[in-house]
């Protein structure tokens, strides 16, 4: 991990999203980096250097702003009031209750979806071929 800085800035988040509150901007100050370092972890963890492939190509540069965004609006979408529901039903004498979450899971560390790293090339398939002599696997 070479460089430590947030792959997106508020005013990003403002123009490709929606303008943000006072209170909006002081939480996406603090979750750019983050979201940017677990980025920058998840790369890692695969065997790629996400600073490096930001600085040999620009287009890739933008993707990278663009899940940022995503992720850290994601997250800025969850209420901090309560439950991050984004849809809730009740039902009085049958005692029943369903309701979704705006993140599975909920909170930061699960707002970073398969969607988005598969967007940065950090998904990969695995396909596992047998021959009779040796077992090899190809990365796809």
């Amino acid at each position: 991990m070479s460089d430590t800085t947030a792959f997106a800035t508020v005013t990003d988040i403002s123009t490709l999203w929606r303008p943000l509150t006072a209170a909006e901007q002081t939480r996406a100050e603090a979750l750019l980096p983050l979201v940017s370092n677990e980025i920058r972890v998840i790369a890692s963890g695969v065997g790629k250097d996400i600073d490096a492939m930001i600085a040999a190509s620009a287009a890739y540069a933008d993707v990278v702003k663009i899940v940022t965004v995503d992720v850290v609006s994601r997250i800025l979408r969850q209420s901090t009031d309560g439950d991050a529901m984004t849809q809730e039903s009740q039902s009085a004498l049958g005692y029943s209750w369903s309701g979704t979450y705006a993140v599975p899971g909920g909170g930061i560390a699960n707002a970073i979806m398969k969607n988005d790293l598969r967007k940065l090339g950090l998904l990969n398939q695995t396909i596992g071929v047998m021959y009779t002599w040796a077992e090899s696997k190809v990365s796809v």
